[in-house]
């Protein structure tokens, strides 16, 4: 990674400035789901430890720029206490102003405050300069440890990085370097395996993988689109009427470029979309009229582990097809499964991926799993992230 991190700041005495993720799942005031809140620890020891005080800011919800009570990170700062028992964390019912002015720059060192909800004001989706500033006027040195927000160009992810030294907390710097690392540098053989509803919303991900990867495994509803692309008729199932031509397009460079792009052999298709509709197997050239496909079909499956056992790099963004529905969430809990026996590298990035293995309780087997769904797919396209650009690069100048 290129880009300066904690590790090379002197922190002594200094105000740290963190943008982290605690975009967490609220029930009742009290967290369902504390896995960003979590991450995030490492980067905030790490400065405790070594003499700074530390100022997190995060957004929480989508409140659009009114303060609404529900999407208050009051609980968060409840939750973050029980977490770091040995340190005083301290909460400000706003994330500018006189108040939070006061309680940052009186912050003892080895203390932690947490500002109120960022996108309770409307200026931080608008990377407005000014409230950018103010955030600024909160720390000595601003740390990005939020990756699952470095796509979006606020004024807390990319504004302030105007005014202060930027760094990556731990969580950002793994993120970046293990991706990086899988992207440009992978262990071969290197597979991806693409799922998830629409084409559209992936093309540029298939585009950047396909050329890098050995094989290009595809799955799930975006599946449907290549086979009606190559000619078969999908009945019912979900197909992007759209996207046809950037499917065949794909298919016909996959072709010409002799790229190995797989899909579908077979599919499990129900009658109608419920969990408990009737449902059956059929190949792609036999698929009927009536009735929709839902996941992918056991030769498919056999086909995918088969490609799986023998890869060294894996990266998987988007299930096989409704795996909240028991019935079809075989071919999701599969592709999982044979991830978690891969001799190598094997990175979850994508919600609904990383919904996937937690629910089969296969998380701890993958190497990483990423938290940023939207900042994953962005990285996968090759995009340059808003948040990691505005970090402070190393050898460049600093303040």
């Amino acid at each position: 990674m290129n880009k300066l991190t904690v590790r090379d700041v002197n922190w002594g005495g200094r105000r740290a400035l963190v943008r982290v993720d605690f975009n967490v799942p609220l029930q009742d005031g009290k967290i369902t789901d504390d896995t960003r809140v979590q991450a995030a620890l490492p980067t905030v020891q790490y400065l405790l430890e070594h003499g700074a005080s530390v100022v997190l800011m995060s957004h929480l919800g989508r409140p659009k720029g009114q303060v609404k009570p529900e999407f208050s990170l009051r609980p968060v700062a409840a939750h973050l206490q029980e977490l770091l028992p040995g340190q005083k964390v301290h909460f400000v019912a706003d994330c500018v102003g006189p108040e939070a002015e006061k309680a940052a720059q009186s912050l003892p060192t080895g203390e932690v405050l947490l500002l109120e909800n960022l996108r309770f004001h409307p200026e931080e989706e608008k990377n407005d300069p000014a409230f950018a500033r103010l955030l600024a006027t909160l720390g000595d040195v601003y740390v990005n440890d939020a990756f699952g927000s470095a796509h979006r160009a606020h004024a807390s992810t990319a504004g302030v990085a105007d005014s202060l030294q930027a760094v990556a907390g731990m969580l950002m710097e793994k993120e970046i370097d293990v991706m990086g690392q899988a992207l440009e540098n992978p262990q071969r053989p290197f597979v991806a395996i693409v799922g998830g509803a629409k084409v559209s919303d992936k093309i540029k991900v298939l585009e950047n993988l396909l050329g890098k990867v050995d094989v290009l495994l595809i799955g799930g509803g975006m599946a449907n689109t290549f086979l009606a692309a190559e000619g078969f008729p999908m009945g019912q199932s979900l197909v992007e009427q759209g996207a046809l031509e950037m499917a065949q397009k794909l298919v016909q460079e996959a072709k010409a470029g002799g790229y190995d792009l797989r899909l579908p052999a077979d599919l499990v298709v129900a009658e109608r979309f419920a969990a408990d509709s009737p449902h059956q197997v059929y190949p792609i050239s036999e698929l009927p009229q009536t009735g929709m496909a839902l996941d992918i079909g056991p030769k498919t499956v056999l086909d995918y582990q088969n490609v799986l056992i023998k890869a060294h790099t894996v990266i998987w963004n988007g299930p096989m097809g409704v795996f909240e529905m028991p019935n079809f969430a075989q071919g999701t809990l599969a592709v999982a499964q044979a991830m978690a026996k891969v001799d190598g590298t094997t990175i979850v990035g994508g919600g609904d991926s990383v919904a996937a293995v937690e629910q089969a309780g296969l998380a701890t087997a993958m190497s990483h799993v990423s938290t940023g769904g939207g900042a994953s797919l962005e990285f996968l396209e090759g995009r340059m992230l808003p948040g990691v650009a505005a970090l402070t690069d190393k050898g460049g100048p600093t303040r």
